[in-house]
């Protein structure tokens, strides 16, 4: 027997065990990911964070027209310092953030998913440390971060953090069985 053949006897039993318990591909026709696309009217975001969420979930959903569905968000993000050195100086940050979503059915107001979702991403506070010397090579001090630097870093964790949110939302409404088709 060919190695060829050995496979597709070995991976026969796999096919029909998939076949058999219902399976349906998320983005085939008839999976819930055709059932929600175009159809989700998201609220309106209260934060920036929020609006970030928001944008990500729109691009995997796309705008709704006219919506079946209505997605709820409450969005809470914090930052908590992960490294502090003696001087009490916070050199690390965490930006942690929490949301909790509703998806309800516009038709008859049910429930159809609903659900909370954590995660957190992480910059640096401070940046490149040098010393700074006159001509002759004496020591003058040290050039710390920027101010614009971490800004930047902290907003790009925050989006980070929201893209990470948005998936992890998509992932438990697409493995939502009842849409009601």
């Amino acid at each position: 027997m060919s190695w060829f053949e050995r496979r597709t006897v070995l991976l026969m039993p796999l096919a029909l065990a998939l076949a058999a318990c219902g399976f349906t591909p998320v983005y085939g026709p008839g999976g819930s990911g055709s059932a929600l696309r175009g159809r989700v009217a998201i609220d309106a975001p209260a934060t920036e964070d929020g609006y970030r969420l928001v944008e990500n979930l729109e691009d995997r959903l796309g705008r709704a027209i006219s919506p079946e569905y209505e997605l709820s968000l409450e969005v809470e993000s914090r930052e908590e310092g992960q490294a502090i050195k003696r001087s009490g100086d916070i050199t690390r940050y965490s930006v942690v953030g929490d949301v909790d979503y509703a998806l309800r059915r516009l038709s008859d107001n049910a429930l159809v998913a609903s659900g909370s979702v954590t995660n957190f991403a992480s910059y640096s506070a401070t940046g490149l440390e040098r010393d700074v010397r006159d001509d002759s090579g004496q020591l003058l001090g040290q050039l710390n971060a920027t101010t614009v630097q971490t800004l930047a870093a902290e907003r790009d964790a925050h989006e980070r953090l929201m893209v990470m949110l948005a998936d992890q939302i998509m992932a438990r409404l697409l493995a939502t069985a009842d849409l009601g088709q």
